[in-house]
């Protein structure tokens, strides 16, 4: 290669290497200088320039261009100072670090030292690191054995201890079924994912019961139900109600790392080809939908309802109340509808609703205008 100036060099093609290869050498440009000044310049330093191109498009005002683009004077006129000292690429972000920085104010024999006790004593910190330091003869301050460690800390010359306890086994069990949900797994009809959640429900005192709640993220269709215990079969049992439940085929459900969505209740979704998907731990803003359904339940239902004394009158009560709010509950997010009025109106294929599901929750629209 020859070079050409201090911008860039010549390119040369030793023969025809790709088709077209001399064509493509003949039309890059022979240097850097060549390349557009607009095409080397970032986003932001491109904004900057079409503010000032549109001040010069307007004769220079400049109180014109700071109600426009919501500018205060003083930086305008800075633009356009460095725009006229330096040209666009003048306009470019500067580095914001002060001129003049801190120095570390100690020596190296300070800093090892530091060092060297840290490494012996690692959960010791800068309060106890203080006194061993006086008793060999250096005397300094908490704060300066601070800056020392994270000094060390940020060259990489310290490395911290493990917080892993060792009292505490953690076996990770392989899941059959159950995945984590991928990124580029987006829901776009109903039934792509529903999230399933539990919660207690204690209507008086000695009385436990758990609370299941299932919600559609795209329609907002719920499915309820109430066991007195929270165990795997009675997840199972709840599972086989959502999809007898739901006016759409459920391809998809998202649930926590709890224990009843396990064993039996995974073994049915593999069995019946739906797709598991476990949040992280300590996630539960991943499922804020039925996270979100499962506070609605409670101020709409077990704060207001006198509890039965057994459980299947209170199951019975429950699936009242879940057709009400499928049915006859307007939705915010659905644009004041129905989560079944959202089904008729944007159901693109009929075959996804089911007629069992139709005849048990029938529309009150429906039937009133008939």
């Amino acid at each position: 290669m020859r070079y050409r100036a201090k911008t860039g060099v010549s390119m040369q093609v030793q023969g025809e290497i790709i088709p077209g290869a001399g064509r493509i050498r003949r039309a890059l440009p022979k240097a850097a200088s060549e390349v557009p000044v607009e095409a080397r310049l970032t986003r932001a330093a491109l904004g900057r320039l079409r503010v000032l191109g549109w001040s010069e498009a307007h004769g220079g005002a400049v109180r014109a261009t700071c109600e426009r683009f919501g500018l205060s004077t003083s930086t305008f006129l800075l633009w356009r100072g460095r725009y006229r000292t330096g040209g666009p690429t003048a306009l470019e972000e500067r580095t914001r670090r002060p001129r003049r920085v801190r120095r570390p104010t100690w020596d190296r024999g300070l800093e090892e030292a530091v060092r060297v006790l840290r490494v012996a004593f690692p959960r010791w910190g800068k309060d106890k690191l203080v006194p061993l330091l006086a008793h060999e003869g250096r005397h300094v301050s908490a704060s300066m054995v601070g800056r020392i460690l994270r000094r060390l800390k940020a060259q990489g010359r310290l490395r911290e201890a493990s917080l892993r306890d060792p009292c505490i086994v953690r076996r990770r069990r392989p899941r059959p079924h159950a995945v984590r949900k991928p990124k580029s797994y987006l829901p776009r009809a109903p039934g792509d994912l529903v999230q399933v959640d539990s919660s207690d429900v204690r209507p008086t005192n000695g009385v436990h019961y758990k609370h299941f709640s299932a919600r559609d993220v795209v329609c907002k269709w719920d499915v309820l139900d109430v066991s007195d215990r929270a165990t795997a079969s009675a997840a199972a049992r709840f599972l086989e109600a959502l999809i007898a439940r739901s006016p759409y085929p459920v391809r998809a459900i998202q649930v926590d790392g709890g224990s009843e969505f396990k064993a039996d209740f995974e073994r049915l979704c593999q069995e019946r080809s739906i797709q598991l998907f476990v949040l992280p731990p300590r996630s539960p803003k991943l499922n804020g939908g039925v996270e979100r359904a499962q506070r609605t339940h409670k101020e709409e239902f077990y704060e207001l309802v006198d509890l039965p004394p057994t459980i299947g009158e209170l199951r019975r009560k429950l699936l009242r109340h879940e057709e009400i709010y499928n049915t006859v509950r307007p939705h915010q997010t659905l644009g004041q509808r129905t989560p079944w009025a959202w089904l008729q109106e944007h159901q693109k294929q009929k075959t996804d609703c089911s007629p069992e599901a139709s005849a048990r929750f029938p529309n009150p629209y429906r039937q009133t205008t008939t």
